[in-house]
């Protein structure tokens, strides 16, 4: 048996390629199609929603009653609206939408929109504790000194801007007049502005709700083409504002309460109120680059200590 077993190792060991298949050509490499730019464009879309979805998916937004920060107000959220928090809004501001770090109250958005979406427009919400606006001067704002004052203002405060690495703004002109409704204690008007070099045009439509002692602000940041829906959201939002007991505008007790420097002109044109309100709406996500906002969602993850979550 030793011997047999000897005899057939010599005989396998001799003709190794016996147990061997032989090996079969192996077919090129076919390359692969070259994309065209209509493939690009489609990949990148959708990496685009992807992104906008997965970071949207992180944000709480909500409905309801909600009493605005510091309890000088509360606002009950207009329907085909929601409401994202303060600290999230000042995120969204200045890490998505690239504007000065800045503190706010909150920010509406329209139900069907977050901050990346295609047609983004939202109201910021803020407080100005500057006093009693007495309104006497309400029917003589002169809307072309007025837009005058404001361009030279954004002029004046574009070198500070740049200094601080933000692009500077221009205010083109009106995209509505001041108008004051003295029923509702209400200024609003619209300006439209542009930003650093380009020539499209960013729409800020101003609604200022006057108080005992302050100046309730919400500043619609969106684009020209969204001016017919802002005017359209301003009945419901006023409606559905409103200052917390013994804070509105008729519980003013002159002698106690504080006059403030500014009229209702002074509101459109002030120095420092115009300030107020020249906010960008973000630039085009896709043109920013998705490396660079992957990881502002990654820090906005971070920061929320969130992953993705449905809404509230």
């Amino acid at each position: 048996m030793k011997k047999l077993l000897l005899l057939l190792a010599t005989a396998l060991l001799a003709a190794p390629g016996a147990l061997l298949a032989t090996p079969k050509p192996r077919p090129r490499p076919v390359p692969a199609p070259a994309l065209t730019a209509a493939d690009s464009a489609r990949a990148g879309a959708l990496a685009e929603r992807h992104y906008a979805d997965s970071v949207h998916a992180t944000l709480r937004f909500q409905h309801g009653r909600v009493t605005l920060p510091g309890g000088v107000a509360a606002l009950t959220v207009p329907p085909g609206f929601r409401y994202l928090d303060s600290a999230q809004s000042a995120y969204v501001l200045h890490k998505f939408w690239d504007n000065p770090r800045a503190e706010s109250l909150g920010m509406l958005f329209p139900d069907s929109l977050g901050p990346l979406s295609d047609g983004a427009w939202a109201y910021n919400i803020n407080y100005n504790p500057m006093g009693y606006v007495k309104d006497d001067d309400a029917g003589y704002i002169d809307a072309d000194e007025l837009l005058e004052t404001l361009q030279q203002d954004a002029e004046e405060d574009n070198p500070a801007r740049i200094k601080a690495g933000y692009q500077p703004v221009h205010v083109y002109g009106w995209g509505a007049a001041p108008y004051y409704d003295p029923q509702q204690h209400a200024l609003h008007w619209a300006k439209l502005l542009r930003f650093g070099s380009g020539l499209d045009q960013t729409l800020n439509y101003n609604v200022r709700v006057l108080g005992r002692k302050g100046v309730l602000v919400f500043n619609a940041i969106a684009g020209p083409e969204q001016l017919a829906a802002v005017r359209a959201s301003i009945p419901g939002l006023l409606a559905n504002v409103q200052f917390t007991k013994g804070q509105q505008y008729t519980d003013y007790s002159a002698g106690l309460d504080e006059v403030a420097a500014y009229s209702i002109g002074g509101l459109v044109a002030g120095k420092v109120l115009a300030k107020v309100g020249l906010f960008a709406l973000a630039t085009k996500f896709w043109k920013l680059g998705l490396l660079a906002l992957a990881g502002a969602w990654a820090g906005m993850k971070r920061f929320f200590g969130l992953g993705s979550r449905p809404e509230d």
